[in-house]
């Protein structure tokens, strides 16, 4: 997953007295994998495209953002949009990854109610507090008896790190997970080329890297490493297991607010040398998560992306603006579009 982002710079002139707009640079687009395709988000809209199984057709599902977690400038503050991102993947990743599954399933004239994916969205989130937060408490309380110390903090993160990326590597094995991430290399791969300017054709995207400094899995990493410091203040204080434990889930929104700056930060001076040096492991871990993808991945991922700009190039031009910067969307023949009036917020 890239996670999407928008500059803006202010434009100041000695030259006259009136007051020069706002310089937007392009936004940076966003997006993750899905069950059998991509979901792609822009500044307003997003878009869901999916290869079904039985037809091999591509289906795209688009729609406007309009909830406030999108639109209010609060949700853009420092620190605060790192919030936003864990409420968007809670809102429109899972919304997306919902969809997806509905597609494939009924396609195969498997029907999947709301109750059923809600379940089972609840067993993963218990799995997941009780595998990365529980089992490390319990792992490092066995390694080092004292919980108030940094060596306690230390060993708990190692811990941590490795189940992940344990875990991670387990699920790859499984032929359906390694599908999901050769679309996240689709992903990333239409995003690296869009933003180096390149014809958003499967031959031109297909030379794409598949890592991308603003990638999900290395803002996890970079999470994990901003726990240890967090966790560390917290030692001070001596706590008991009681506040050890509250302390972990607590601690989330400020861990996820300072590792979004950080990798925005990394992400937006790629080029300096110790930043490269610093974003070797941030890169290095995505490769537990993509896989080369194969050329229909790519035209799901392409169409996605297409579909998420002609979006926003519809709302530039009844706003009288210039439309975006780039290649022209490029078009794939049996694609079938729907509900684009949806909106998630």
């Amino acid at each position: 997953m890239a996670l999407p982002e928008e500059i803006e710079t202010p434009v100041s002139s000695k030259e006259t007295e009136v007051r020069q707009p706002a310089v937007k640079e392009p936004f940076f687009y966003g997006g993750q994998a899905v069950i059998e395709g991509v979901m792609m988000r822009g500044k307003r809209h997003y878009a869901v495209a999916v290869r079904l199984p039985t037809t091999k057709q591509i289906v795209v599902d688009r729609g406007e953002l309009k909830a406030a977690i999108y639109v209010k400038p609060v949700w853009k503050l420092p620190f605060v949009r790192g919030l936003a991102l864990i409420g968007e993947q809670l809102h429109l990743g899972m919304k997306s990854l919902m969809w997806s599954a509905n597609m494939n399933a009924g396609s195969q004239g498997v029907q999947i109610g709301k109750k059923e994916i809600r379940s089972s969205v609840a067993v993963a989130g218990v799995f997941a507090l009780l595998l990365f937060i529980g089992l490390p408490l319990l792992l490092a309380g066995i390694a080092v008896h004292r919980s108030n110390n940094f060596t306690f903090v230390l060993v708990e993160g190692i811990i941590r790190v490795g189940l992940v990326l344990g875990y991670l590597s387990v699920i790859a094995l499984l032929p359906d997970v390694r599908r999901v991430f050769q679309y996240h290399g689709a992903e990333h791969k239409t995003i690296n080329a869009y933003e180096s300017g390149w014809p958003l054709e499967v031959s031109s995207v297909r030379r794409a890297s598949l890592l991308h400094p603003r990638c999900g899995t290395g803002f996890l990493l970079v999470v994990l490493v901003v726990s240890v410091i967090v966790f560390s203040v917290v030692a001070l204080f001596h706590p008991n297991w009681f506040w050890l434990i509250t302390s972990r889930v607590l601690a989330i929104p400020l861990i996820a607010g300072a590792g979004f700056e950080l990798i925005r930060f990394m992400a937006r001076n790629r080029t300096n040398p110790v930043v490269k040096v610093a974003l070797l492991p941030v890169l290095g871990t995505q490769k537990f998560t993509t896989r080369e993808p194969t050329d229909d991945m790519l035209e799901v991922a392409i169409t996605a992306f297409n579909s998420a700009r002609e979006g926003e190039e519809e709302n530039n031009s009844q706003g009288g603006q210039a439309p975006l910067a780039g290649n022209p969307p490029s078009k794939f023949d049996g694609v079938d579009y729907r509900d684009r009036g949806r909106s998630p917020g």
